[in-house]
């Protein structure tokens, strides 16, 4: 990761050496000094000069705040940038293909590991663009950051066990082995998305958009609005689109094919925050806080799978007030 200040540091030893020789501006005129003092204060004096010329001329290269990179911000204290890093910078080796085999797998978890998806949605149902889209519960850094410690289960959590988490709820499915060739390649995807990412910094965009929890929700104008902003795509009753090979073209909200009732997507504000931000889907941030509130307190208390043993969540209290029971 390159830092800009660090790739200049004579700026720094010029501005000493200029300011410790304010005092040598020209040549003594005392007769008592000999010529080869006077060539030698001479010669100082062209080096100061051209140390400033120097410390002018990296000044002037110094780029603005603004077109300071990502990297650079992170390594100065700014917050990185979430992006896609382009795909021609997978190495073409083991590891690479561990990388490409994770990006498969998150993009096609329904199709790729049956045994452990009971819906038919894949981890960018939710994680959308790869799962490097800000705003959308992205993965960039998320391999710096953990382990963490996740008032849910009240212990410290390792990543590969936040995304078996998702599996048994999101994907209410089963867990895979932690040291599976499939958590590999999903922890090595993840780990690819951060390559620009410091180690234990949270980029802004992690996570949903913040909405206001203390609006009280209400799910019968979250039934009209659901009607008329998301059924065309979700389905009347949130129940998904789908292709001929059982690959959704819309994912399913509710019903037996989406996530169960112990994923965060099927918590009234954690839901309302992915809608605010990101829905509909192309015209994020066009509802205010109170219609994604309530579009979410309709939809997500629909029928879908039950997660078992829920109600041992938060084993030491602090869960939040949108949790089901």
């Amino acid at each position: 990761m390159k830092n800009t200040l660090l790739t200049k540091p004579s700026v720094l030893i010029v501005a000493f050496l200029a300011v410790s020789s304010i005092g040598i501006t020209s040549c003594s005129n005392d007769d008592s000094v000999k010529a080869t003092d006077r060539v030698e204060e001479a010669a100082a004096i062209a080096r100061v000069q051209g140390l400033e010329a120097r410390a002018e001329q990296l000044k002037n290269d110094m780029p603005a705040a603004t077109e300071v990179s990502a990297s650079t911000s992170s390594a100065t204290g700014g917050t990185p940038t979430i992006k896609m890093p382009d795909e021609s910078t997978i190495p073409d080796n083991e590891y690479g293909e561990s990388v490409r085999r994770g990006l498969e797998i998150v993009n096609h978890t329904y199709r790729e590991l049956p045994n452990n998806v009971g819906n038919q949605l894949n981890c960018t149902s939710c994680h959308l663009s790869n799962g490097s889209e800000a705003y959308a519960a992205p993965w960039n850094g998320l391999p710096g950051i953990f382990p963490i410690y996740r008032s849910r289960d009240a212990r410290v959590n390792s990543l590969q066990e936040r995304v078996n988490g998702c599996f048994q709820r999101s994907m209410n499915g089963e867990p895979l082995d932690l040291g599976s060739d499939e958590m590999n390649a999903i922890i090595s995807y993840m780990t690819w998305l951060s390559q620009d990412m410091p180690i234990g910094v949270s980029p802004e965009g992690r996570g949903f958009v913040k909405v206001d929890n203390t609006l009280e929700p209400d799910p019968n104008k979250g039934e009209k609005l659901f009607a008329e902003k998301c059924s065309v795509c979700h389905g009347e009753n949130g129940e998904g689109q789908y292709n001929d090979d059982g690959s959704y073209i819309y994912p399913a909200v509710a019903g037996d094919k989406s996530y169960n009732d112990g994923a965060g997507m099927a918590r009234t504000y954690k839901a309302a925050a992915f809608i605010k931000g990101k829905m509909p889907f192309g015209q994020g941030n066009t509802l205010t806080d109170q219609e994604a509130v309530d579009i979410a307190s309709y939809f997500t208390h629909l029928d879908r799978p039950v997660k078992a043993n829920k109600d041992k969540d938060w084993p030491k209290g602090g869960a939040p007030v949108d949790v089901r029971r």
